[in-house]
């Protein structure tokens, strides 16, 4: 531009409005560009974001109480020694075989009364009716009367009911009795008598038997009760 046209210009009053606008402007553009870069993020500017993270607070863990371990303690095996055997006696006794028990009939007759302990008979002496715990089997006066079985004898006695009577003792808790024999029998108290042995005869001693037809009175008992006379002898 010629130098006369710009003097001319800058003296007049446009030239400084035109001036004041653009002046104005650059600072309308100036503040408008500071109020835009304090708006963008730190990062925009070139400056890294930092963000602050609270740290999590940690609690700690407790781990698990560990389960005591109890040993058990096996016992030790004990050796348990048996006593020792005590010596067997030996016993130098020879052995001998015995022979079996031998029980014979006292007699052999025909039974005038039988054995009756759960009922009742006809007693034609005495004339009543009660039990009979023998048997009487009939004989001739003076007829010998044999040990039923070995044994030992108890008793030799005068019944006032049954007259002469022997009484034998036997293994087993067993006993005989003889009783309507003849005075004085062939054995005393405590002798050892052995099966078929004569001990007496048949009498008529028995005042409860008497009306009776003579006879011998022959009765067992064991530990104390009646037995049947016929089973003892079938042993």
């Amino acid at each position: 531009m010629d130098s006369k046209k710009w003097e001319a210009l800058r003296g007049s009053a446009g030239f400084y409005i035109t001036l004041a606008v653009c002046l104005l402007a650059v600072g309308v553009g100036g503040w408008m560009l500071l109020s835009d870069r304090e708006e963008q993020p730190a990062a925009e500017n070139g400056v890294p974001e930092v963000s602050a993270t609270v740290p999590e607070e940690t609690v700690p863990v407790e781990a698990p109480a560990e389960t005591p371990v109890v040993e058990t303690l096996q016992p030790e095996p004990v050796e348990v020694k048996a006593p020792p055997m005590p010596e067997a006696e030996v016993d130098d006794t020879p052995v001998v075989a015995q022979a079996p028990r031998l029980v014979v009939s006292p007699l052999n007759g025909q039974v005038l009364t039988a054995f009756a302990v759960d009922r009742l008979v006809y007693n034609e002496t005495m004339d009543d009716w009660r039990i009979h715990n023998g048997v009487d089997i009939a004989a001739k006066p003076g007829t010998t009367v044999l040990a039923a079985c070995s044994g030992t004898v108890l008793a030799v006695e005068d019944d006032p009911m049954m007259g002469t009577t022997v009484v034998i003792s036997h293994d087993g808790g067993y006993q005989t009795t003889y009783a309507n024999l003849q005075p004085q029998p062939t054995v005393e108290a405590g002798d050892t008598v052995s099966a078929g042995q004569i001990i007496g005869t048949v009498g008529t001693t028995a005042k409860a038997e008497s009306a009776q037809s003579p006879h011998l009175h022959f009765s067992v008992s064991k530990d104390g009760d009646a037995v049947d006379p016929d089973e003892f002898l079938k042993r």
